[in-house]
């Protein structure tokens, strides 16, 4: 039986071709330096021709061919130029979302509802609803201003008015009409660089300098030992010890804490891990003190780590309130299935756009190809095979290689080297040697393949790693 890549990517590249001695090359790099003068490029590895890209190959403007494991930030799961996207992206429906785009709150289209009932149709378990953003960011503040009203129309009583006097005080930016309300969030943690998420996010400094802040708390998340096995009761302590600490939190902080917000996995702050232990403990701290819980699934949902949703694995009970996604769906929001988490009255969660319809629509035959193609297996086996292939790497090279993590989740994986120099190193030799991978933390490699990555595509990966780790 032939896999998804070879069957919708014929034309895939058999392997990796690097054809100039740099990554970017002289055209990527006067494409650069012309891109300079219109738009700041400090942070371009190099300039992509998507028109050659195929599958889980991209190749550059110099023609250099890379076998992707980083794709686009964990972004692109169905791989370049996918056929059967490519006709959804003709169809009629999408040329009315570009050309005619609505301004979905007050003049959605006759085929709006198809739409959106086609991504419910896979939301997380538990969830009935979802609201759609712009951006990863984008969804994860629009979850919270979803919090903030409901805990303060529940207080005051659902279909009561807002006081005079807090229809005063919110047009002098002052309590009560701008309560004291707080959100936690967690050490390493990332959801994102606008106002509110950069408040909750803790991975760099560079990501919030200089930016005004929310006074919210902060716990820490659980930092385990590797390798898993034999380290059961150290990791299972350290559970205990950070729910302890987020319950401190709610004893303890100057504000009420409406939600706590958190990662299936800490992506950006360096692939962090914790187990069904924590999670459930902290829907069980929230709903002891009256607060939400927001499942951060922007970079770990829709397949990334084998299945859906990966906060799933861990049976949350109740499920949680919010669940944020981005990334690979194209598309961001969030699901709930509170009906009250629906502002009690109109305009109060809403902008011109209240989404985009080109990337719902997307949203949509994305996650009706993974499930319909049957990918999220094939991926788990795959996943399994490379931590294998990574794991015999680890024991090779023992002072290089540490940390290994993320078996049974896909592909979903990451693992530490020595120091940052070393990563930077590592990294720039594996993208000279055809392989394009993304970093995480402060010394961690992070894998994020697309959903359509095979066995073959890790038996390339392998023996480049080796050579070049061997170099290093």
């Amino acid at each position: 039986m032939s896999t998804y890549a070879e069957k919708y990517f014929p034309e895939e590249p058999s392997g990796p071709k690097v054809v100039t001695e740099t990554i970017p090359g002289p055209k990527g790099k006067a494409a650069i330096k012309s891109l300079s003068e219109v738009f700041d490029t400090r942070c371009t590895f190099f300039i992509t021709d998507y028109s050659k890209s195929i599958g889980n190959y991209i190749v550059d403007a110099d023609g250099n061919v890379l076998l992707d494991a980083y794709c686009q930030v964990a972004s692109i799961g169905m791989g370049y130029n996918n056929p059967n996207l490519i006709k959804v992206a003709k169809s009629d429906k999408m040329v009315r979302a570009i050309v005619d785009r609505p301004a979905l709150g007050n003049f959605a289209g006759v085929d709006y509802e198809e739409m959106q009932r086609d991504v419910i149709k896979y939301a997380p378990k538990g969830q009935k609803y979802v609201w759609n953003g712009l951006s990863g960011a984008d969804a994860n503040e629009l979850a919270l201003k979803a919090v903030f009203f409901n805990y303060q129309s529940t207080k005051r009583g659902f279909d009561n008015p807002f006081t005079p006097e807090e229809e005063v005080s919110v047009m002098q930016n002052l309590p009560p009409g701008n309560p004291e309300l707080a959100v936690l969030s967690f050490t390493r943690a990332f959801h994102g660089r606008l106002f509110a998420t950069a408040s909750l996010t803790r991975s760099k400094p560079l990501h919030k300098m200089d930016m005004p802040a929310f006074h919210w708390p902060t716990a820490e998340f659980p930092g385990y030992k590797y390798p898993l096995e034999g380290n059961e009761e150290v990791n299972k302590k350290e559970d205990e010890r950070c729910l302890a600490l987020v319950e401190d939190r709610f004893k303890n902080w100057g504000s009420p804490i409406a939600a706590v917000i958190v990662e299936p996995i800490q992506s950006e702050g360096g692939d962090n891990h914790a187990d069904a232990a924590f999670f459930q403990g902290l829907r069980d701290i929230t709903l002891k003190y009256g607060a939400k819980l927001i499942i951060d699934e922007v970079q770990t949902g829709c397949g990334g780590t084998g299945i859906m949703w990966d906060h799933e694995r861990y049976n949350i009970t109740p499920p949680p309130d919010l669940v944020t996604f981005s990334k690979k769906m194209q598309s961001s929001g969030y699901f709930f299935h509170d009906p009250k988490l629906v502002p009690n009255l109109p305009y109060r969660q809403f902008n011109t756009w209240c989404g985009d319809p080109k990337n719902i629509l997307m949203s949509g035959a994305i996650m009706k190809e993974i499930n319909e193609k049957d990918l999220l297996p094939a991926l788990r086996e795959t996943g399994l095979y490379f931590y294998s292939k990574l794991e015999e790497l680890q024991k090779e090279f023992p002072g290089f290689i540490r940390n290994l993590r993320g078996k049974g989740k896909g592909c979903f994986m990451a693992f530490d080297v020595p120091s940052p120099e070393k990563r930077a190193e590592f990294l720039a030799k594996m993208r000279i040697n055809g392989v394009n991978l993304g970093d995480c933390g402060e010394v961690g490699v992070r894998l994020r393949p697309g959903l359509v990555f095979g066995k073959k595509h890790v038996d390339i990966f392998i023996p480049i790693a080796r050579k070049v780790i061997a170099s290093l």
